[in-house]
């Protein structure tokens, strides 16, 4: 469904570096991943289910950082989506910027932040996988991550360009009832819905070793944590993701 809004103007919040870190030691590294796929999505929207459930499969697939994320414009038809947030529009209309669309549409699947489909279509999000692997448009900066009870250890290797270094806090699932709206009735599982994100520190093209204490995976207690190298234009937009690692 496209959904028409004028832009709005954003900008991804560059915080300290300050991040939770779960307490269970744990390694992630960008070359056990194929690609990062990021769902737009709504429980107000008839037309997301199929896609939810794709964005499941993919999380428990395992080869792809697989993330959801709740925009709030779907909030008015009579069911206010209990995770969404105008961080979440925000980001998909600076995607938007980036891919040069003056719309967006739910459900919508980022990919690699280099391109987009509809977040349904099983067989689209493989085959742009595939091509963007293939064009050297994958993930080709190696991230790793190492979770201790002191706190979060990230190295990004070498590469070329700049780049900002995201965290990104998510729920493992989150079961929703939903009363009303065009899903009224229906109960669904959401995977891996983001709930906060914050810039931890900035890469250009140099290996990088990052610490970050514990205090700050600990304010984001029960949720996920993932780690993105992501391309941001000066106004904000989030742009190419060049690498990327879980906990």
């Amino acid at each position: 469904m496209i959904v028409p809004r004028f832009f709005l103007a954003i900008a991804l919040p560059v915080l300290a570096a300050a991040t939770s870190v779960l307490a269970v030691p744990a390694l992630a590294q960008a070359g056990d991943l194929k690609g990062v796929v990021e769902l737009f999505t709504s429980q107000g929207c008839s037309s997301c289910p199929p896609a939810d459930a794709e964005l499941a499969r993919l999380a428990d697939q395992g080869d792809v950082l697989a993330l959801s994320y709740h925009v709030d414009y779907w909030n008015y038809r009579g069911w206010s989506d209990t995770l969404s947030s105008a961080a979440s529009t925000e980001r998909q209309y600076g995607y938007a910027r980036t891919l040069r669309r003056k719309n967006v549409y739910t459900p919508q699947a980022v990919i690699n932040g280099r391109d987009h489909v509809n977040g349904a279509n099983e067989t689209a999000i493989a085959r742009t996988l595939d091509k963007l692997s293939a064009i050297g448009a994958g993930l080709t900066v190696d991230v790793s991550v190492e979770s201790t009870d002191e706190g979060l250890s990230i190295t990004i290797g070498p590469g070329k360009g700049k780049a900002d270094i995201v965290a990104v806090y998510f729920d493992e699932q989150n079961k929703v009832e939903i009363e009303r709206g065009e899903n009224a009735g229906r109960t669904i599982t959401y995977r891996h819905s983001v709930r906060d994100m914050e810039t931890v520190g900035m890469w250009n093209g140099q290996t990088v070793n990052l610490k970050l204490p514990a205090s700050v995976i600990s304010a984001h207690p029960g949720r996920r944590c993932a780690i993105l190298l992501q391309v941001v234009s000066p106004d904000g937009s989030p742009g190419r993701i060049l690498g990327a690692a879980r906990i």
